[in-house]
């Protein structure tokens, strides 16, 4: 639950952002400095790419899921299973064990579009000369996204991911930030970022959902908040850093 906090926080910051370019264009067209089909154009640029962004990853897991969930196992006792008990154990362990991963790859995939837009508002601030408060930008993110770990690895429960699995999620959802800061020195585009911006919050909270459901399973829902709010508590207090740098 400490995962889910911290993708509270990253769902709240990235509307937060996304509000504020679609905003930003109203204003502007209030003021008469923008068209009416622009300010319209970007507020459905964020419903559309939120829309993309949860209830497109809810069809695209439910084509990805293999077949129809087996059947229990027959009999009365369970001391003593036949071959094909075993196997079919087998088989549902694996099948668990791969969704696991998998909502973990999403979860990456998510943190990775917002990392991307992360990663443009570096470079938007290199490309103006502010190295400073670029640097400052780096160094923050890089302290909130070390929060961003425990949203990827949290779903996993018991399940061990290999070395491969963790390296590959790990260049998913950092990687980005790279390739944004690229984009951002050399494009500055508002639209563009709102769609990041967007997708990122609709993914993030089809994951949160996800993560959810599976732990009300579970019970300890007092500990659950508790881990929730401290996850939360996480993510606010490293984006403060940023803040206090001034992004």
């Amino acid at each position: 639950m400490f995962s889910v906090g911290v993708l509270v926080f990253l769902l709240v910051d990235v509307l937060g952002h996304g509000f504020e370019i679609a905003e930003g264009a109203v204003t502007e067209f209030d003021a008469g400095t923008a068209s009416f089909g622009h300010a319209a154009g970007l507020a459905l640029l964020l419903v559309g790419g939120f829309g993309v962004g949860s209830a497109g990853l809810g069809i695209l897991e439910r084509r990805l899921r293999a077949g129809a969930p087996l059947p229990p196992i027959a009999g009365g006792s369970t001391e003593v299973l036949t071959a094909s008990d075993q196997q079919a154990l087998d088989t549902q362990e694996a099948a668990a064990r791969a969704r696991a991963l998998q909502t973990g790859v999403i979860i990456a995939i998510a943190i990775g579009v917002h990392n991307l837009a992360e990663g443009l508002a570096i470079g938007v601030s290199a490309q103006s000369g502010e190295i400073g408060l670029a640097t400052v930008l780096v160094i923050g993110f890089a302290l909130h996204n070390a929060t961003e770990g425990f949203g990827i690895v949290g779903p996993l429960g018991d399940v061990k991911p290999s070395w491969t699995w963790l390296g590959l999620t790990g260049l998913i959802g950092g990687a980005p930030t790279f390739f944004g800061a690229m984009i951002g020195y050399h494009v500055t585009s508002d639209p563009l970022e709102l769609c990041f911006y967007a997708v990122a919050g609709g993914a993030i909270l089809y994951v949160i959902g996800e993560i959810w459901h599976g732990m009300r399973r579970y019970g300890h829902r007092e500990l659950g908040l508790l881990m929730l709010a401290a996850g939360f508590t996480a993510g606010v207090l490293t984006d403060l850093v940023v803040a206090y740098g001034g992004g």
